[in-house]
């Protein structure tokens, strides 16, 4: 499980598109969950770290994987010294808090999870600890956020409309290229007019059809480009390791993207 609690004294940097920070505030102030759907790296996560930082909440970010339990949301005994002792896990620390919890890929989780989240997610606002007898109301101030990539869904990994039903939802998207460009260019340093083919040859990507690809180019793949750019590697190479090889093992398609590549660039 990967865990971090930030503070967060500044505002990361964010690029709405719509009315999404406005939607976010109106759960937050109202006590109401949020899912935020779409697809990898098209900016779930930054959106959530903003507007935590903006409220001035601290935010318990936990990214899911198939291992994840209740227990390691809610918390276990450890022997520390010799004794036992119980240790808070991430969700019960943002409950006892009054924070803000971010399950990312939630759908990646095992399900005895949304069984812990059902409570937190209705009008009861709690949050049952079996191992220390303990039932936690969260306070005012307490949000529960979670996301996931409705592109990965599958029989066997899928949110059920019981728990979908319990959040408030956005979908999230990659952003219109001027947005794009914009963003890229904010968090790599590269200049915009050098971001533009970048983003250019996103869109192709993302709009190809029939090609071995789970999922287009991300905004964060791109900022990854447009940074070892901005640090003078080469187009070609920065593509290679930035786009290509983690978009796909496969050489033909490979070959594929370099040849589109070579024709945004010429």
């Amino acid at each position: 499980m990967t865990l971090h609690a930030v503070p967060t004294p500044s505002v990361p940097y964010y690029h709405a598109t719509g009315r999404e920070c406005e939607l976010f505030e109106t759960a937050y102030d109202h006590g109401l969950p949020l899912l935020l759907k779409g697809p990898t790296g098209c900016g779930k996560t930054r959106f959530v770290e903003h507007m935590a930082a903006k409220l001035g909440k601290p935010i318990y970010t936990v990214a899911c994987h198939d291992d994840l339990s209740a227990a390691d949301l809610i918390g276990r005994y450890l022997l520390k010294g010799g004794q036992t002792e119980w240790v808070d896990g991430p969700l019960t620390r943002a409950v006892r808090e009054g924070a803000i919890c971010y399950l990312d890929e939630v759908v990646e989780a095992r399900k005895d999870v949304t069984v812990v989240l059902h409570p937190l997610t209705d009008t009861r606002r709690t949050l049952m600890i079996d191992r220390t007898g303990e039932e936690l109301v969260a306070p005012k101030g307490f949000m529960l956020v979670a996301s996931y990539n409705p592109g990965y869904q599958n029989v066997l990994k899928r949110l059920k409309p019981s728990t979908r039903q319990r959040f408030l939802s956005m979908s999230f998207d990659f952003p219109d290229p001027e947005v794009e460009i914009k963003v890229v260019s904010h968090e790599s340093g590269l200049e915009p007019g050098r971001v533009a083919p970048l983003v250019r040859l996103a869109g192709h990507i993302r709009a190809l059809s029939g090609m071995d690809l789970e999922e287009g180019v991300s905004t964060r793949l791109l900022t990854y480009a447009a940074t070892l750019m901005a640090g003078g590697m080469g187009v070609d190479q920065a593509l290679d390791v930035a786009v290509i090889e983690p978009l796909t093992d496969e050489p033909d398609v490979q070959i594929a993207l370099r040849d589109l590549i070579s024709t945004i660039y010429g």
